[in-house]
């Protein structure tokens, strides 16, 4: 009942960063050159030089209510984004998520609400499907009967992003005012990327603040 966030992959690093930056001059390396990585991105990322940072990719499996799902397609930059879907399969699992703030002594009743409500949806939506298939087709009958689905029920998304995308979209949903659920999941996924063994973008992380 509660949304997750997985990193399944990802490329480049600070070093891949400032060697596409250096393409114009000389991408060679040197020490000298390596130690200046940190304040080059850092100039880049200010001066709002930030084509060099699409020389990256961070690839998300992530199990996610549908409205948080709505958040991460809308005002997406370089996003590429593949979602499990009710109108070519069954969705059999019957996920959906509550809000995790609801469940204390005072809204605890509508936790409950919510919960059977989600519950009561998922048997209608299989029953629905089971008497509309005969009549209007298997196709029509699993994209017709999936508005029964609430915006809590839950599916899996595949999202991917270059790291101007990630900045973009962290500055739009990982904030005080965005809404708790979608500020969760992109609060996971900068973790998730700030926890990559050896920290290949930190000093990235670092030139944007994140």
């Amino acid at each position: 009942m509660k949304n997750t966030v997985e990193l399944i992959g990802h490329y480049g690093s600070d070093q891949i960063h400032a060697q596409s930056a250096w393409t114009s001059t000389s991408r060679a390396l040197t020490d000298e050159k390596k130690a200046r990585i940190p304040e080059l991105l850092k100039m880049l990322a200010k001066a709002g030089h930030h084509t060099v940072f699409e020389k990256s990719s961070l690839h998300f499996l992530v199990d996610t209510d549908i409205a948080s799902h709505i958040h991460i397609l809308k005002h997406r930059i370089g996003v590429s984004i593949n979602g499990e879907s009710a109108r070519y399969k069954e969705l059999k699992e019957d996920k959906f998520y509550l809000p995790q703030d609801w469940n204390n002594e005072t809204l605890g009743k509508w936790y409950q609400a919510l919960e059977k409500y989600n519950k009561d949806g998922n048997d209608l939506y299989h029953a629905c499907l089971k008497d509309l298939e005969p009549v209007l087709g298997r196709k029509r009958a699993k994209e017709s009967a999936r508005f029964f689905k609430s915006y809590g029920s839950q599916i899996q998304a595949d999202v991917m992003f270059n790291f101007r995308s990630f900045f973009h979209f962290l500055n739009l949903r990982n904030k005080p005012d965005a809404q708790l659920e979608i500020r969760e999941i992109a609060h996971d996924m900068l973790e998730l990327v700030k926890n990559i063994p050896d920290n290949p973008f930190m000093h990235t992380i670092g030139a944007f603040n994140l």
